[in-house]
């Protein structure tokens, strides 16, 4: 097992009408709150209308930056900053699912000081200072509401990319299952492969974890045996709020306690990849590339992928654990192959140019050029 330091400042609200509770945890932060949320949807469905109310009723003035796209970029970061500073904002609210968070989880270090949310996140420059941040979560799926990172993307550059620091964590975050019931069946169906692929990326670190092995394992099991009863029943609390905890525990440190890293992520960068060029929806594309990684370090890996496929499947190898989890992702009517998201073999080559472009590697499963041309075959089912 290697060293690890155990820190999550975030304090969790879950449960139903928790969002009732925000006024006394905002009213010390300041009277001044930037509002961050997407493209509407919360106003339809609400959830807006109810967390307007709770900062209104404590006399916070509001300044808004609407239209969060699902796939965020830079550029939205940058002008929601300057919002946040020209409103002199105490604090943000983000609300939403994961990309709306990860915002304004960078925007929060970039409000005191001058700084590029670019530059920040490709680490030319550390921010010292932040505002805080309270989650209020839609989505369940990327465990943002209870964690330091956010992944955005720049056109410009063609880059999706990762970064995290202790500054980002959000402060307080409310968590009520049925802000979710609301949420397309396909977008459900992607928030659990999202919260098994994060599962997986600890699973697959470096680092001799047995608890942490199990705590995964679990999490994987959970997300199984709720996904098709969710699916039938959009609107049942129970079940909404079993994925939702799962998400939130797939990516808040406990699967990766006593391993050198939080994860191999090297999945999840072939994702962004293919999000960068297509503006494919993120669970769509880990349900793709999941099952390719791991045909591809099958033999590299093959005692690793069993053990999870005997504690989680109950079957017997490598082989059997992969097509468990490709024909899981399947029951779910996500896409395990790139033809079944429209693309042809002409896609394959600008895949494989961003791949080396952005030299797309794992922290502990390195990849290779030659691994980027069998990658690229394997999601085409090759």
């Amino acid at each position: 097992m290697e060293n690890f330091i155990v820190y999550n400042p975030t304090c969790v609200f879950f449960g139903k009408n928790v969002i009732q509770g925000m006024q006394k945890t905002v009213s010390p932060l300041g009277n001044k709150a930037l509002l961050i949320y997407g493209k509407g949807s919360v106003k339809s469905n609400g959830i807006y209308d109810a967390v307007v109310k709770q900062l209104n009723d404590c006399g916070i003035t509001i300044a808004e930056y609407s239209g969060i796209k699902a796939n965020p970029i830079i550029d939205d970061a940058r002008k929601a900053a300057e919002k946040g500073k020209e409103s002199q904002a105490d604090f943000i609210v983000a609300v939403g699912g994961g990309s709306v968070i990860d915002t304004a989880k960078l925007v929060s270090v970039c409000i005191k000081e001058p700084l590029d949310p670019w530059d920040v996140m490709k680490s030319k420059i550390k921010p010292r200072t932040n505002i805080p941040v309270i989650a209020v979560l839609t989505l369940a799926a990327t465990g943002t509401e209870m964690n330091p990172y956010a992944v955005l993307q720049n056109h410009e550059t063609k880059e999706k990319i990762g970064f995290g620091m202790n500054l980002m964590y959000p402060k307080y975050s409310f968590l009520d299952p049925q802000y979710t019931y609301s949420v397309p069946k396909d977008q459900t169906a992607y928030g659990i492969v999202d919260l098994i692929a994060h599962t997986l990326e600890a699973y697959f670190a470096y680092g001799d974890a047995s608890l942490s092995d199990r705590f995964a394992e679990s999490i994987i099991k959970e997300a199984i045996e709720i996904a098709p009863l969710l699916l039938a029943n959009p609107e049942n609390y129970h079940y909404r709020s079993r994925v939702m905890w799962a998400a939130t525990c797939a990516l808040n440190g406990s699967t990766s306690y006593g391993r050198a890293t939080s994860g191999d992520w090297g999945v999840h960068d072939i994702g962004h990849t293919l999000s960068m060029l297509y503006d494919f929806p993120h669970g769509a594309t880990l349900s793709v590339a999941y099952p390719a990684w791991l045909k591809l370090q099958k033999e590299k890996i093959k005692d690793r992928i069993s053990l999870l496929g005997k504690n989680v499947f109950g079957v017997n190898n490598a082989n059997e654990t992969i097509s468990e989890i490709e024909k899981f992702f399947a029951s779910l009517n996500c896409p395990v192959s790139l033809k079944e998201l429209g693309l042809n073999d002409s896609h394959k080559t600008e895949i494989f140019e961003l791949l080396s472009k952005n030299k797309i590697t794992g922290y502990h499963h390195k990849l290779e050029e030659e691994d980027y041309k069998r990658i690229v075959e394997l999601m085409f089912g090759v």
